[in-house]
């Protein structure tokens, strides 16, 4: 279930008043950036909304207030079900919400292909598994190393799939969510037709409405019965967003101290930044921005519904065409244009069948080929085998790891010093299920890219003015 990181954009504009009020001690913070990071021109923040039942200290919510949220038991799962990459020139004039859709297929390094709320649960379960190992038996700390983990390996995924260099990271969780919009007064949303929505418990009229606490989580969360299910939440989070950045900008909140105080406890219960957060100075390059200002926007997908190996229907993206994308998005004006390198050009893969496909070989060589790595030779294998396998020299296991994750099937790497450098080997067996027979995947032709809908308008969704949404 997809949580709102909405309120976190609030935390940004009102970070100036906050400063001046003195009212961030108290903040949980946690050491995932590196602060040795070199300058690029621009801060780009990571804003996450965690799928949790605990508060940023994780005490567990109280059980009525999970009723009241309509957020049922949780799964033991710690998905990051609302990743925003919010990009700011260092001058302050204009921001850029980039909306990344959970479901995206992605590669998390370390652990291949799987969708990107997964990141984080995966990387802090591993970690976890590591401490454990080692013999560390603070519960306490086992949390803390672990949890940092799992944001590490969420902001290297980012990193990777957008081309961008996380700054910051910050991420919310329900009760944060529901906290933040009261302290506000509600937030003013567009409905293009009447939803009633049972699992979200999402039931509203058409037309307008001022939405906070439960009823905004309702709104932001629903995804049953929408024409493009996640693809219309992103959009619903995304027209949410921008109506707290209006009201916060037009309704006198920075300079209502009853609401600032209440926003100050909401954040301090609910939200975790990374160390070494300069909030004052980030907050004083916000004071120049307006409604205007702030653009949201969605990276572009090819299949809203593809079916992968393990980790059933999952919305298929183009690294490529992401990375192109997010430049082209946040490229100061009148920069020289860029062109996206393709990260595997170094590796040269070869190919050999092990099965008795005709063609295979070709097949997955243009596959990968098309995914931007240098077609090698191709063949028939020695003898027929049942499991893909991929063989790599010495040092060369990250490059085999990217070759098996563009396969988008399962395989099993092995190191094989008979292996040229520079070289990966690709022995596709009986058992593979790759590119070659799903239409549209890497053999056909792409699909035209998809865009999520914009609502009633196609103008970009800003935080001046509302935008009707399904």
């Amino acid at each position: 279930m997809a949580l709102g990181v909405v309120s976190l954009l609030v935390f940004a504009l009102t970070g100036y008043a906050w400063a001046q009020l003195q009212g961030l001690v108290g903040l949980t913070t946690a050491d995932v950036i590196d602060p040795n990071r070199p300058a690029d021109g621009a801060i780009d923040i990571l804003l996450v909304g965690m799928d949790s039942r605990t508060d940023a200290q994780g005490n567990p919510l109280p059980k009525e207030l999970l009723a009241q949220l309509n957020a049922g038991s949780s799964d033991g799962e710690e998905n990051t079900d609302t990743l925003i990459m919010l990009h700011i020139p260092n001058d302050g004039s204009k921001a850029v919400a980039i909306s990344l859709p959970r479901d995206s297929y992605v590669r998390i390094p370390g652990f291949g292909q799987h969708k990107i709320n997964s990141a984080y649960a995966r990387g802090k379960a591993n970690a976890r598994q590591n401490l454990a190992a080692s013999g560390d038996t603070d519960a306490r700390d086992v949390e803390l190393k672990s949890s940092q983990a799992g944001a590490k390996t969420l902001i290297g995924t980012v990193e990777q799939l957008t081309g961008s260099t996380i700054d910051n990271y910050a991420s919310i969780n329900l009760l944060g969510f529901s906290d933040i919009t009261q302290a506000i007064g509600g937030v003013d949303v567009c409905l293009l037709d009447n939803v009633n929505d049972p699992y979200s418990g999402a039931k509203f009229t058409k037309g307008r409405h001022t939405l906070s606490g439960p009823d905004a989580l309702k709104f932001v969360r629903q995804r049953h019965g929408l024409p493009r299910g996640d693809l219309d939440r992103v959009v619903r989070q995304q027209v949410f967003m921008a109506g707290m950045a209006n009201k916060v900008l037009s309704a006198g909140t920075l300079t209502d101290p009853g609401k600032l105080s209440a926003l100050v406890d909401a954040v301090q219960k609910s939200v975790v930044l990374n160390q070494g957060w300069d909030i004052f100075g980030f907050a004083q390059q916000l004071r120049g921005l307006t409604g205007g200002k702030l653009e949201f926007l969605t990276i572009p997908v090819v299949n809203v519904d593809y079916s992968t190996p393990d980790d059933g229907s999952a919305v298929q993206v183009d690294p490529t065409q992401v990375r192109d994308f997010v430049r082209g998005t946040t490229a100061a004006p009148g920069a020289p244009a860029q062109t996206t390198s393709k990260p595997g050009a170094a590796i040269t893969v070869d190919v050999h069948n092990g099965t008795t496909r005709e063609g295979l070989a070709a097949s997955v060589s243009q596959a990968l080929s098309s995914k931007g790595f240098t077609a090698g030779e191709t063949g028939n294998a020695g003898s027929r085998v049942q499991t893909t396998v991929v063989r790599y020299p010495t040092g060369a296991q990250d490059a085999a790891q990217s070759v098996a994750d563009a396969l988008g099937a399962k395989a099993t790497l092995t190191q094989d010093s008979s292996v040229r450098s520079g070289h990966v080997l690709v022995v596709v067996g009986n058992d593979y299920s790759g590119p070659d027979r799903i239409a549209g995947h890497a053999v056909a032709p792409q699909a035209a890219t998809q865009t999520a809908p914009a609502g009633d308008t196609d103008k970009p969704i800003t935080a001046d003015g509302i935008t009707c949404v399904n």
